[in-house]
């Protein structure tokens, strides 16, 4: 009686060894610890596609939620993720050091942001990402943290391996605060290292893609400092697309503005596609 049992459990063993190694593949979510500062340890949400071609690599998209350096957490860009994974690319959401929680300042938080994407970059084949089609992203403190990892040269953690290289290859920013420098966001904060930290300051020959979403009653980013932005961008040839939304203030594409959530996500769609990050296929639906 035991053989026919054995031949079950053998074409059993043969099934399952044949879903896990297929080249479609469920990914469920996954949490990863990036980096350990002393006792301070800092994970990362991946969200995959649907499936996952083994064999294949995707684009990623590197989420940091805003607070002003001070407070927040990665939560913020949840649908965000879910939304863009479901169009084919690696989602992750950040966590990074605050004053608030970690007794830091906005220069610990800009090291973190760096760590993150060279870990994201140094790891993208157990990721499955491209790692020439890195996009960073994020909201207010969060943007300014996306395009500092692009344009500022300083504030690298001692630990990191500075072979590897932090720069994202496209910028999603979302009511950034891009201007550090005197009048600007955090400049009482910042002092004279404006000059070192301040992204506005710092665009140079090569900056990666960028496209800005500002709601023209923002009290902390002014319509003229991010249309200044794209002066500079232009300047240097570098693509900037700015979309301004006429009466809304700062925060205004959070997922609980559910219409300006949609309305940003649908240009931050195209502005990819544009790229040839995401397949110009039907968006997926919004919710």
């Amino acid at each position: 009686m035991q053989k026919p049992l054995m031949k079950t459990n053998y074409h059993l063993f043969i099934v399952l060894f044949t879903i896990i190694n297929s080249s479609a593949i469920c990914y469920a979510q996954e949490k990863t610890l990036y980096k350990q500062i002393d006792s301070v340890k800092l994970f990362m949400e991946v969200y995959y596609p649907e499936k996952v071609d083994a064999t294949k690599t995707y684009p990623s998209m590197v989420f940091f939620f805003g607070g002003g350096w001070l407070g927040g957490d990665r939560t913020q860009f949840l649908n965000h993720a879910k939304y863009f994974s479901k169009r084919g690319m690696v989602c992750i959401l950040v966590d990074y050091r605050t004053k608030n929680i970690n007794k830091t300042t906005p220069f610990e938080s800009l090291k973190d942001a760096k760590s993150a994407i060279r870990y994201i970059r140094k790891n993208s084949l157990r990721f499955h990402i491209d790692s020439t089609k890195i996009i960073a992203s994020g909201g207010s403190a969060g943007g300014h943290l996306a395009a500092a990892t692009a344009l500022i040269q300083d504030y690298n953690e001692a630990s990191d391996d500075l072979f590897i290289n932090c720069v994202p290859n496209a910028l999603v920013l979302f009511n950034p605060v891009i201007d550090n420098g005197p009048g600007g966001y955090g400049y009482e904060r910042i002092g004279d290292d404006y000059k070192e930290f301040s992204p506005l300051h710092n665009i140079k020959n090569g900056a990666p893609p960028t496209i800005i979403f500002l709601g023209t009653n923002d009290k902390l980013v002014p319509v003229v400092t991010v249309e200044y932005y794209k002066k500079v961008m232009d300047k240097v040839e570098s693509r900037c697309d700015l979309f301004l939304y006429e009466g809304v203030g700062h925060g205004f594409f959070n997922y609980r503005n559910f219409e300006f959530y949609k309305k940003t996500l649908i240009e931050a769609d195209k502005f990819l596609v544009s790229l040839g990050y995401l397949e110009d296929e039907p968006i997926v639906k919004i919710e």
